[in-house]
């Protein structure tokens, strides 16, 4: 595109804001022209698909506190038809100066991982096809421990430009897991145990996202919720790597009968003269 071409175009029309419009009013307004216009949302329509190309040049210029300056700056002198020499010639040179060759704009995608695939990293084979160009083959590598939301950015892979192509950004959705989560670098996991286990102690083998198995030791008289650490079974981040975090959900039995019921009953006479509660009713006196 030649310089002048730029200055010809009303970029605060193309996005419906004030030439005095403030820089929160006009990030205000571009982040809803691109929401509706979205490639990704209006697939096949040509015609919004060159308002969000437009909308974006429009933005890439106004949101630029220098190249704004410069765009009124030339857009006066163009009014004016100042751009003209004496012979009657457009001076391209003095656009050029101002603008110069634009690079091609950056594309962001959406991509779902799984779970385990953002504790270990992962390599992503895309297939895409950038500016409706041919489709191609493109591999981004997912670093390890990557959260949800990230974005990855893979180099010279956007929209072609006279300076060169654009950048590809790809923000990460992360699956989540049906028994596993994650506290920063920590692993987190819930361990169902019984109530004889945790009242009499037991050793429990927990799975770890490795693939094997860990032995926990439950202390006698554990209480619900109690969280056990087993050290360096969490996510490694370079030198540093996390824990499994291992928290104790006591399953209390939906139906008691036979002998299970005779010494259930028992052992509620046994402690009959328990109060579990003094201090909670005191405190509540309070």
């Amino acid at each position: 595109m030649a310089a002048k071409d730029l200055y010809e175009k009303d970029f605060y029309k193309v996005l419906g804001v004030d030439k005095k419009a403030a820089a929160d009013e006009i990030k205000k307004k571009y982040r809803a022209l691109a929401r509706d216009l979205h490639p990704d949302k209006t697939k096949g329509d040509t015609e919004k698909e060159e308002k969000f190309k437009a909308v974006s040049e429009a933005y890439e210029i106004l949101s630029d506190t220098k190249k704004r300056v410069e765009y009124d700056e030339a857009r006066s002198v163009f009014e004016r038809g100042s751009f003209f020499s004496r012979q009657g010639g457009l001076q391209e040179d003095f656009l050029a100066n101002l603008f110069g060759p634009r690079r091609g704009r950056d594309l962001l995608i959406e991509e779902t991982i799984t779970f385990r695939e953002s504790v270990f990293g992962t390599t992503l084979d895309l297939h895409l096809a950038i500016d409706r160009g041919q489709a191609q083959s493109i591999s981004a590598r997912v670093p390890i421990g990557v959260t949800d939301g990230a974005k990855i950015r893979v180099k010279g892979k956007g929209g072609a430009g006279e300076a060169g192509p654009g950048d590809l950004f790809i923000q990460l959705h992360v699956k989540p897991h049906p028994i596993f989560s994650r506290k920063g670098e920590n692993l987190v996991i819930t361990l169902p145990v019984t109530f004889a286990e945790a009242a009499l102690g037991a050793d429990i083998k927990v799975p770890t996202m490795a693939g094997d198995d860990v032995t926990v030791r439950i202390a006698p008289g554990t209480p619900n919720g109690r969280t056990l650490r087993v050290k360096g079974r969490g996510i490694t981040k370079g030198s540093t790597t996390g824990d499994l975090l291992v928290t104790v959900e006591v399953q209390v039995p939906q139906r008691v009968d036979g002998k299970a019921l005779d010494a259930l009953k028992t052992f509620a006479e046994e402690t009959a003269s328990e109060d579990v509660r003094s201090d909670f009713v005191s405190k509540a006196k309070k």
